[in-house]
């Protein structure tokens, strides 16, 4: 047995809604990937599709309320697909590219909005706006084999029972293909990563005590409260 000088942290999972577990090993997002959102962060829809990251422990599973975090006054929701990497690859062919999919889940790029902007202006990294604790609920993850590649269908996130954003996957810039084949030629994807593909128009604020209700047509929810 190694001589640790502290115990291992617990491997960080997402469960998976036919049985099981996922073991998450990175968490990529893309940025900027419905032109509706783009437009209403002020950016141009011509860009390339670019990525950041979120540590894998920011995943937060089975609804569990996540804290309003600290250093912002501007704490927002970006409801997105998640694609579950189930194959390596790398410099993956557009063609090939869905053959590296175990299978897709709804999840929250959560975002502290004011230290993003201050970021940007800066033209420094946005992982304190992006990549903090408790930033990425993740529902259940569905397996190809059970609902296929879904490449349209309704994307919705409710605050407090009331509609936030509204899109179509099919209003996506970069196909889910495009996106690993893209981020591929960058990094060796690995069966646990998971992709966040970006969030539709619509994204705003939330409080302490809001419950965040997501939902993705044929693929299934994700839902927490902010405390």
């Amino acid at each position: 047995m190694a001589d640790y000088l502290f115990a291992p942290h617990n491997p960080v999972t997402v469960p998976i809604a036919r049985g099981g577990l996922f073991a998450v090993r990175r968490v990529y997002c893309v940025g900027r990937n419905y032109a509706e959102h783009i437009v209403e962060m002020g950016n141009d829809t011509r860009d390339p599709p670019f990525f950041f990251a979120k540590p894998a422990d920011a995943v937060v599973a089975g609804g569990a309320a996540i804290p309003y975090p600290p250093r912002t006054a501007d704490f927002q929701h970006e409801i997105e697909l998640v694609v579950a990497i189930g194959k390596e690859g790398a410099d993956i062919a557009v063609a090939d590219a869905l053959e590296h999919v175990y299978g897709y889940a709804v999840g929250l790029d959560m975002t502290r909005r004011d230290l993003q902007a201050v970021a940007k202006k800066a033209g420094r990294p946005w992982e304190m706006a992006k990549a903090f604790d408790f930033s990425a609920p993740i529902g259940s993850i569905e397996p190809v084999s059970a609902i296929c590649h879904p490449a349209k269908g309704t994307i919705t996130l409710k605050v407090n029972g009331e509609v936030r954003q509204s899109g179509d996957l099919g209003d996506q810039i970069w196909s889910v293909a495009e996106a690993i084949a893209h981020l591929s030629q960058f990094v060796t994807l690995q069966a646990g990563d998971l992709i966040m593909t970006g969030t539709p128009a619509g994204v705003a604020p939330v409080a302490r005590g809001d419950v965040l209700e997501g939902a993705i047509e044929g693929v299934g929810s994700v839902r927490t409260m902010i405390v």
